[in-house]
């Protein structure tokens, strides 16, 4: 694995409350932590409070989503473990930030995978790639290796839990279906795309039910970490909630 970092144009403009903290010896600042069902809005949130704080923001789910787009590219038996995890352990993964220096995308082979894995049939198979146990395994250790130094926002469905269970601060964000589904619905509408509000509905219901119930490292809720329900929230009055929260807790 290969990282380039870069150095994001807001670090000197960091929270003044957060400067010199460096805690379990890490170099670069908090890890903040995030665990969030589908359709939240965790990127936009995430992004958000990176910015502000001058962290890198990384959203874990487009790792198995490179997967599972190199996997259908290679034709190969999405239920097949053993071959997943052969795949997961082949490849060649890189992780830049894009030019504002904050968010940190992921390359597969040297190539920027980040449009190709918007894909639907991506998405309808990401959730079964991250259920094998062997794939998380790996992948956990490149998140873990990202995070390692701080000065991240990293979201997922099992950071607080199973990634870094000793990050600084802990959000478990969440929505009603209904809004998530909402959300999801005006998203698609502004770009353009056909969006049916009931099949969004039940896609949302459905990975919720799957990731929740995933045998290995499901879905829940931290004991120890800040529940947001955002549902009557806007993307901004959560993100300040959360650097409220951040300040607070230091």
């Amino acid at each position: 694995m290969r990282t380039e970092r870069g150095r994001s144009p807001l670090r000197e403009r960091k929270d003044a409350t957060l400067r010199g903290r460096r805690p379990h010896g890490r170099r670069n600042g908090l890890v903040i932590a995030m665990d969030v069902p589908a359709g939240v809005g965790k990127s936009t949130v995430g992004n958000l409070v990176a910015r502000k704080l001058g962290y890198r923001f990384i959203n874990t789910g487009e790792m198995y989503r490179a997967l599972t787009w190199r996997a259908l590219e290679e034709g190969l038996d999405l239920q097949d473990a053993e071959a997943l995890t052969a795949l997961a352990r082949t490849i060649s993964w890189e992780f830049h930030t894009t030019e504002d220096g904050v968010t940190l995308r992921t390359f597969v082979d040297g190539r920027n995978v980040a449009n190709l894995i918007r894909d639907e049939r991506v998405g309808k198979n990401s959730s079964t790639v991250a259920g094998i146990p062997g794939v998380r395994k790996h992948l956990r250790a490149l998140q873990r290796e990202l995070g390692k130094e701080g000065g991240v926002v990293m979201e997922g469905r099992d950071i607080t839990t199973n990634v870094f269970p000793d990050a600084d601060f802990k959000v478990y964000l969440d929505a009603s279906i209904s809004e998530r589904a909402q959300r999801r619905t005006k998203q698609l509408r502004a770009q353009g795309k056909e969006a049916d509000y009931e099949a969004i509905h039940a896609a949302i219901a459905a990975r919720d039910h799957q990731d929740s119930r995933r045998k290995i490292n499901p879905l829940r809720r931290a004991k120890d970490a800040r529940h947001i329900d955002s549902t009557k929230m806007t993307l901004h009055e959560v993100a300040d909630m959360i650097l409220a929260g951040i300040r607070g807790r230091r």
